[in-house]
């Protein structure tokens, strides 16, 4: 797919995503100034649910590059979210594996999203970040920005069998799964390198907590 193919695919798509997470799920978000428009950027966020990326796409005004399990990026599927600059990993977060791919996504200026915390939530709660994510920011040194999902869980949460999302209709009175989402403003890559590796990594999940909590009361409630 050429360059300007894929800008206006991924487009139509967030357009898609942007109506069916508002309509479907009440979403709410804020935080857009606090995005740097160009260069690399290195979004990290709380994961409690495979829907996580959608709406925290949703808020972001440019593309980013997404990371996902080889297991899920075959078949149609994976020609879809590949279509949409996913990239596959033997493993969620920042294992060693997806380490090289999301260097060079950030050294060519792409803003990336992560999980620090390597897998969904179980509870809803916000796990510990792995220490792979400071890795990274000490090989690439971005802007870092946090961001805070909320209503992800209620929505799909990880022990759901089938894997079918409970909507909260905007047109309806709200529900437990609306969903907001709140991006917090950049951090310095640089002094997060700096750092020691405990005092550097829970900086980044008070941030990233902080968020959370504001994306909490910014859902849309009874």
């Amino acid at each position: 797919m050429s360059e300007r193919l894929s800008y206006l695919w991924y487009e139509t798509c967030y357009n898609a995503i942007f109506f069916g997470m508002t309509l479907g799920f009440s979403l709410r978000f804020e935080g857009r100034r606090n995005i740097p428009r160009t260069g690399p950027l290195l979004i990290v966020a709380n994961h409690e649910s495979y829907l996580d990326p959608l709406p925290i796409g949703v808020a972001f005004n440019r593309h980013l590059g997404f990371l996902a399990r080889k297991t899920v990026m075959t078949g149609l599927l994976g020609s879809f979210l590949r279509s949409l600059n996913t990239h596959p990993v033997d493993q969620e977060g920042v294992a060693k594996e997806g380490l090289k791919t999301m260097i060079d996504m950030l050294r060519a200026g792409n803003a990336v999203l992560v999980f620090p915390e390597g897998q969904r939530s179980f509870d809803g709660r916000m796990g510990e970040f792995k220490p792979g994510v400071l890795l990274l920011i000490r090989k690439t040194r971005p802007p870092v920005i946090p961001v805070g999902v909320a209503g992800v869980f209620e929505a799909l949460p990880r022990t759901r069998k089938p894997p079918i999302p409970t909507p909260s209709p905007l047109f309806l009175p709200a529900g437990p799964s609306t969903i907001a989402v709140s991006v917090g403003r950049p951090l310095d890559g640089g002094r997060l390198a700096e750092m020691p590796r405990e005092k550097a990594l829970g900086e980044l999940e008070g941030a990233v907590k902080v968020v959370q909590e504001r994306a909490e009361r910014l859902r849309r409630k009874v």
